[in-house]
């Protein structure tokens, strides 16, 4: 049975998240519990270490960087050596493409997904988000901010695109998302910052202070906190990149 899986919306590391981050920390147990700076490797991975380790240290968890900045941080075997020792693991916000690039296809990312599978906790925020579905969305052309592109991400959740920071800007990727999307039943998953998507096992639960949009063959479904999610694919039995 796999761990907890939240993705979150943004704007994390701050009240309105504790609902997901509890649930992330309170799987961890004892065992070691790691941040992943990547996505903020260009832009102070230090601060959103330093970051995550006084958010986590107020909801009882001791975390530490795993440190993942570069893909051949990525490729060593010490490094993924222990990774496999986690219990938590939990991948901030920044460059979304970055965060693909650096961990896909590597004895890093295996080694946290076999992790997981074990019973271990993920959490990704923004970009980190973004990267555990089956695409991340990336910037399309300089300088739009809202026509994005399709790039193949880390495919721990199958078939979907997740747009963050849903209630702020998020939603104006649709347009773009939906004209190029590279299948028919792409389902995008739109989520409000201090919010997310929690898998905790079993099904899919909207946690935090927004609303999770489920936009699929189905139509658009929202849903507010506490709510089962419906028409998000399920992630157990998926070979993540």
């Amino acid at each position: 049975m796999t761990g907890p899986l939240a993705l979150v919306g943004g704007d994390e590391l701050k009240p309105g998240n504790e609902p997901h981050d509890r649930l992330l920390a309170t799987a961890a147990a004892d065992g070691p519990a790691f941040v992943l700076a990547t996505a903020a490797a260009r832009q102070g991975p230090e601060l959103a270490v330093e970051n995550a380790t006084a958010w986590f240290e107020g909801l009882g968890l001791a975390v530490r960087e795993l440190p993942v900045l570069r893909r051949t941080d990525a490729r060593s075997n010490e490094v993924a050596a222990l990774a496999s020792t986690g219990r938590f693991f939990y991948l901030v916000g920044g460059d979304p493409g970055l965060v693909v690039s650096v961990l896909r296809d590597t004895p890093v990312w295996e080694a946290i997904v076999a992790a997981w599978r074990r019973g271990a906790a993920i959490g990704g925020s923004s970009a980190g988000a973004m990267a555990m579905g089956e695409w991340t969305l990336i910037r399309d052309r300089w300088p739009s901010h809202t026509a994005r592109r399709y790039l193949d991400a880390l495919r721990v959740v199958p078939r979907t695109a997740v747009l963050p920071h849903y209630n702020s800007f998020g939603h104006r990727w649709i347009p773009s998302a939906r004209a190029a999307a590279p299948a028919e039943d792409v389902v995008l998953l739109g989520i409000d910052e201090r919010t997310a998507a929690v898998w905790d096992g079993r099904l899919w639960l909207a946690t935090g202070a927004g609303t999770v949009t489920v936009i699929g063959l189905e139509g658009e479904q929202r849903f507010p906190p506490g709510q089962s999610l419906q028409g998000l694919p399920d992630p157990r039995g998926v070979t993540a990149r």
